[in-house]
C-alpha cells in the first residue's frame, strides 16, 4: 500500500508526539503505515506513507537517488548566478551537494495560503524557484538556498520520483497504485 499525503505546515512526520503537537495521526486513519522519508514540521507538501518496507527503502535510500522536487520561496530576488551555483552543487558543512535542477518560477496560481502566513516585508521582495535534488540530507534545500544567499521562507515538496501532489489540498491523502 502506498498513500500520498499533502502534509500541512506545522505537522510532524510521526504518528505520536508526547508534547501534543500535530501529527500524521490527524490526517491518516490507515493503520500500520509509516512515512517513507521525512518532511520537516515547517515544510509542506508531498509525503509518501507505506506498509511495504522494500518500497520504503527504494524511495528513501540515497543509493537509489530518487529525485525530489520542491517549490521554494526565498528571501530576496534570486538571480541567475545563484541558480547556476545550485545547478553546480554547493558546499555545505557536511560536504558538497550533487548538482540540482534549479529554475526561477512565478508563484503558482494553484498554491494554497499558508497558516501562519510567511512574514511580509515591504522593502525585501521574495522570489520562487523550482529545485530538484537527488539526495536527501537533513534540511538540505534550506541549507542550499542559504548557502547561495537566499534563505528559504516557504518549502513545498511537489514530487518524489514518479509521484506528485497532483492537486491534493493540504491534509488530503489518496491511495496510489
Amino acid at each position: 500500500m502506498l498513500i500520498a499525503l499533502n502534509k500541512p505546515y506545522g505537522v510532524l512526520c510521526q504518528f505520536t508526539d508526547p508534547a501534543g503537537r500535530p501529527t500524521l495521526a490527524e490526517y491518516i486513519r490507515q493503520t500500520d503505515v509509516y512515512a517513507a522519508g521525512r518532511l520537516d514540521h515547517d515544510s509542506e507538501g508531498l509525503l509518501l506513507l507505506t506498509d511495504d518496507g522494500a518500497l520504503a527503502h527504494r524511495l528513501t535510500d540515497p543509493r537509489h537517488k530518487q529525485v525530489k522536487t520542491y517549490l521554494v520561496q526565498v528571501d530576496g530576488q534570486i538571480g541567475e548566478a545563484a541558480l547556476q551555483a545550485l545547478r553546480a552543487g554547493v558546499v555545505l558543512n557536511d560536504g558538497p551537494t550533487l548538482p540540482a535542477d534549479a529554475v526561477s518560477v512565478a508563484e503558482p496560481d494553484w498554491l494554497w495560503p499558508r497558516d501562519p502566513p510567511v512574514r511580509f516585508r515591504k522593502s525585501i521582495p521574495t522570489s520562487w524557484l523550482s529545485l530538484t535534488i537527488r539526495e536527501g540530507r537533513n534540511r538540505q534545500v534550506r541549507r542550499m538556498t542559504a548557502a547561495v544567499g537566499f534563505p528559504t521562507l516557504r518549502l513545498i515538496r511537489t514530487r518524489i520520483g514518479e509521484y506528485a501532489l497532483n492537486g491534493l489540498a493540504p491534509g488530503q491523502s489518496r491511495l496510489l497504485d
